[in-house]
């Protein structure tokens, strides 16, 4: 279960591109909902119990209602699917608002998106044409259907808006250097696959300090490839449970019934930190200071290296 948590009901979902639906959430009565600022985002439950976190569309201070787009990934964890099967008139749980992308002073902005990395950096488009700053938006996609939101962004920014098609050709990417060669004043805002963040670090490092901003969900893999089956033992049921190798054991903990508070899902909020008995432990997460590896664990991402863990539950 989320902390800080509020029942929110889908009250539409519309596709804004292929395999990627924007779903609109709503609290009762349409009440005021704490306010959403460009570059945040909100943690939601899905109906399978994973919690993922998807960046808010639009930004808005009084908000009725919050809209976040999804992509919808077959080969994903299964977050994605859940929330593509959602139907009118469902309810979730949801996290308030969190930014850890938040838009900075600038005497002007160049936004960068890639795939479904435009929706922060469309959020972010709109507050800064709202307060009339001056700005400049590349935004990279395999294809026009790939997309999201080009109609929309096209008419906000006209031709402050560069939008680059490669049609899965590695000879086509967009070449960025003529964007970077020369600092300017600007503050670059980027979110989007791997790849092309990457490639935005490679290319900016004569950039002055503190002017390149970055937003990535990935976190950390709760599995890998190479992961094996283990066992965790709660120390205060004595219950022994069987974490396989393609779930965390949060994942396994949720599948049993057993109740957990947890967020980001990604080893980098902290929400699910466990107190940890005895065990080897494979830490994977992002928060943990090295003093506190003895004896926490973080069950979201992390596992045992050999042998059962025994966890303060």
């Amino acid at each position: 279960m989320l902390s800080q948590e509020m029942m929110l009901t889908l009250m539409s979902r519309r596709d804004v591109a292929q395999e990627i639906t924007e779903f609109t959430f709503e609290a009762s009565g349409a009440s005021v909902l704490p306010a959403a600022d460009a570059g945040g985002h909100i943690a939601i439950e899905t109906p399978g119990g994973a919690v993922r976190q998807y960046s808010l569309v639009y930004p808005n201070q009084n908000p009725t209602s919050y809209k976040v787009a999804v992509k919808r990934e077959e080969t994903g964890r299964g977050g994605s699917l859940a929330m593509h099967r959602l139907a009118i008139g469902e309810s979730v749980s949801v996290q308030a608002p969190a930014n850890n992308f938040p838009l900075g002073t600038a005497p002007e902005y160049l936004l960068i998106a890639g795939g479904i990395g435009v929706t922060p950096i469309y959020a972010m488009a709109q507050q800064l044409m709202a307060t009339k700053a001056k700005l400049r938006m590349i935004y990279c996609a395999r294809s026009a259907q790939d997309a999201a939101y080009v109609p929309d962004l096209q008419a906000l920014l006209g031709d402050r808006l560069n939008v680059h098609y490669d049609n899965g050709d590695l000879e086509n990417l967009y070449d960025f250097w003529d964007d970077f060669a020369d600092p300017s004043k600007a503050h670059v805002y980027c979110c989007g696959p791997g790849p092309l963040m990457e490639e935005i670090k490679g290319i900016s490092g004569h950039w002055p300090d503190g002017s390149i901003h970055f937003e990535d969900f990935a976190g950390v893999a709760a599995v890998r490839e190479d992961d094996k089956p283990f066992e965790v033992r709660l120390q205060k049921t004595g219950q022994t449970i069987t974490v396989p190798s393609d779930k965390s054991i949060l994942e396994a903990l949720r599948d049993e019934g057993i109740a957990t508070t947890s967020s980001c899902e990604s080893g980098t909020c902290g929400t699910c930190k466990c107190g940890l008995i005895e065990g080897d432990v494979d830490h994977r997460d992002m928060v943990l200071m090295d003093e506190e590896k003895a004896d926490q664990i973080m069950i979201c991402v992390s596992r045992a290296r050999a042998g059962e863990l025994v966890l303060d539950l």
